[in-house]
């Protein structure tokens, strides 16, 4: 009898959960058609304001002519002819009237000044100058096959800038541009006739000059140097602006002569004799945020992929489209780093962890980021930049799970800080195992709960991050940098896992949580994976509970309008003997460990 009941509230629970879950799915998919909607509103917003535009020019063209028709006629009325005719019409039968008119007419009248056309008034807000505010896909329908398919196109951000204390002047192509645009406040468009002009607006702090191959700089920079590009070179002597000449293309040979005019020289070319400045993948663009529409379920090739007459931001949007690229031997290094760095599988068939691997280790390779803090220690500029240093929260409520919870601290990489609060030889055993980590120790109250714990913690902590981790689960040696990648791109204040695996010990099964919830904002996260801004955390606070403190904390955050960010799937497992809820909740991946699947 007892076994039958409880049989029956486990399939009570069931059908709970697995109501739960349809009604999260349900959600779901009305927030993907709400996205939908918003699209298709925004698209006709455009329209709109680009037929207001018209409408204004028009206008605007109408007054100016009606200025100008009265000017003719105001031009005619003061005319000698005109005022001489009127006078001899007025005094045709009075001698002395005639007399005087001829006498006024002969006097000398200024002339009314014709009308000059004014810029036409936008209906919106000033122009955005942020930096990819102008530099949005345009292009948002492919052809495969003679299929046409329409996309969402990807919105490059509008900042922010990684050293705004930092200004540049760029000559750069598109691409070169794209790299650099979110690294420092930059000035581009400007012209070898108008850059006096336009740069003292702002006085660069460097000049940064690509190996451009079109616009008004690229005949000044080949061949022999352009008269525009040594006045600027000139111009920027006067001023010790720091000059810099990247070479990215084409023979070195063309812009030998040119080059010798700057201080300071790079290239990408690893056969010329030069300090190295290569391309790196740019966080800000170059990253696994996905299209609002997802992807084709297509492997495409890179000529499919990239056909000729994209513009870069329409190249963005192409990265994040196929399940998969095949690309063929002899692909840019760089283009191969920034198709996995969009989080697309590179090869003939979809493989999420593959890609994932290949996008960890396009980050590896280098950032912009990484890549400008070379290029200003060489030239003598401060490189100085938030960073993502990392404090470690530790509450070790079981004492049995000191040593597993202790060597999941020791896996991570960029840990700073370790803040344990636990049983009292927490302490020289976290400084035995993390030798390299200033390590703060706390011992808790008796009967403390896991939230009173953190909260006891979080104003020892220091660095700009601070991770919360659980001693019962399981990290992956790339758990924290990973997470800490999210912020390079993401705008969010927290960030963790909303899809994760998990493991039951007494069945012996590996669940996934949510595998739709990769790379996007939700309402909520698990707090055994959260990663947060130490500021957001510090104004937060923790509930006084050891269960559900996350949830508390993830309300609060919907009611602040704090942003959070669930990132991948891979580098945690959530280890519990049994949980009912994740039963109903996830997908049964297989009865066994669950390490081999998530941990990569």
């Amino acid at each position: 009898m007892a076994q039958a009941e409880r049989a029956a509230e486990l399939a009570r629970l069931l059908d709970a959960a697995q109501a739960k879950l349809a009604a999260a799915e349900q959600s779901a998919e009305e927030a993907r058609a709400l996205a939908e909607q918003l699209g298709e509103a925004e698209e006709r917003l455009e329209a709109e304001r680009a037929a207001a535009d018209k409408l204004r020019k028009e206008l605007a063209e109408q007054r100016f002519q009606a200025e100008v028709a009265n000017w003719k006629l105001s031009s005619i009325k003061v005319a000698r002819w005109n005022r001489l005719g009127d006078a001899i019409k007025s005094g045709k039968s009075n001698p002395m009237r005639l007399a005087k008119g001829l006498r006024g007419a002969a006097k000398p009248v200024k002339r009314p000044s014709a009308p000059k056309r004014k810029p036409v008034a936008g209906a919106g807000k000033a122009k955005d100058e942020r930096p990819g505010a102008a530099f949005q896909a345009t292009s948002t329908t492919r052809t495969l096959g003679g299929a046409s398919f329409k996309l969402k196109p990807f919105r490059v951000p509008t900042g922010p800038n990684t050293r705004p204390h930092l200004t540049a002047a760029v000559i750069a192509d598109p691409h070169a541009e794209a790299l650099l645009r979110y690294e420092w406040r930059q000035t581009t468009g400007f012209t070898p006739r108008d850059f006096a002009r336009v740069l003292p607006l702002e006085v660069p702090h460097l000049l940064v000059v690509e190996s451009v191959t079109q616009g008004p700089w690229a005949e000044e920079i080949a061949g022999e140097p352009g008269d525009g590009l040594k006045a600027l070179l000139a111009w920027c002597a006067e001023r010790g602006i720091r000059t810099v000449f990247w070479h990215t293309g084409g023979d070195v040979a063309a812009y030998a002569a040119a080059s010798e005019l700057f201080e300071h020289r790079f290239t990408t070319d690893l056969t010329v004799a030069w300090p190295r400045l290569q391309f790196g993948v740019q966080p800000r663009v170059h990253n696994p945020l996905p299209l609002a529409g997802g992807r084709i379920d297509r492997v495409l090739t890179l000529d499919q992929l990239l056909p000729g007459h994209l513009a870069y931001p329409d190249v963005l949007t192409s990265y994040r489209w196929p399940a998969a690229a095949d690309c063929p031997p002899g692909t840019p290094q760089w283009r191969l780093a920034e198709i996995a760095a969009c989080g697309t599988p590179i090869g003939t068939e979809p493989d999420a962890r593959r890609a994932h691997v290949a996008l960890r280790r396009a980050y590896q390779m280098g950032t912009m980021t990484e890549r400008i803090d070379e290029l200003l220690d060489a030239i003598g500029l401060p490189s100085a930049r938030a960073t993502l240093n990392t404090s470690v929260l530790l509450p070790i409520l079981d004492p049995y799970l000191m040593e597993h919870a202790l060597a999941q601290v020791a896996k991570q990489s960029g840990v700073d800080q370790l803040i344990v609060v636990g049983p009292p030889e927490a302490e020289l055993r976290a400084r035995d195992v993390l030798p390299d980590v200033d390590v703060i120790y706390r011992r808790p109250q008796p009967s403390m709960t896991e939230g009173a714990m953190l909260n006891a913690g979080i104003d020892l902590c220091e660095a700009d991050l601070v991770a919360v981790m659980d001693p019962r689960d399981v990290y992956g040696s790339h758990y924290l940098s990973d997470l800490r990648r999210a912020f390079l791109f993401s705008t969010a204040d927290i960030v963790g896992k909303a899809a994760y695996y998990a493991h039951l010990r007494k069945p012996q099964a590996t669940l996934l949580k949510q595998p739709d919830a990769e790379y996007s904002y939700l309402p909520e996260i698990a707090g055994a994976t959260l990663l947060a801004r130490r500021n957001t955390l510090r104004e937060l606070r923790f509930a006084d509970l050891t269960d559900g403190w996350d949830e508390v904390l993830m309300r609060q955050c919907r009611t602040d309008g704090i942003k959070v960010f669930s990132a991948d799937r891979f580098g945690y497992v959530r280890v519990r003997d049994e949980d009912r809820w994740l039963l109903g909740a996830a997908l049964l991946v297989e009865y066994g460990s669950a390490e081999p699947h998530a941990l990569i």
